[in-house]
């Protein structure tokens, strides 16, 4: 079992709180959204339906602020 993140950088807490000060991982995100596995999110990059990420070096990395937009975009959508 993946130890607890402490509250001051979990990735939850933190976009409810506000924009963290960092870009967001995978590793972020699959916590976040209780994904299967990496190959989820490499999936959505793939076919483009998942949140927009950046190339950063040989790093994949997503700003907060564009995951939110993603996040809601999506919720928007499925209450249509």
């Amino acid at each position: 079992m993946a130890p607890k993140r402490a509250p001051e950088t979990d990735p939850q807490t933190t976009l409810r709180a506000g924009l963290p000060d960092r870009y967001l991982t995978p590793e972020d995100l699959i916590e976040m959204f209780s994904l299967p596995s990496i190959e989820t999110l490499y999936t959505w990059r793939k076919r483009g339906v998942g949140p927009p990420a950046i190339r950063i070096g040989k790093y994949l990395r997503y700003d907060p602020a564009a995951v939110r937009a993603w996040v809601e975009s999506n919720t928007k959508t499925a209450a249509a």
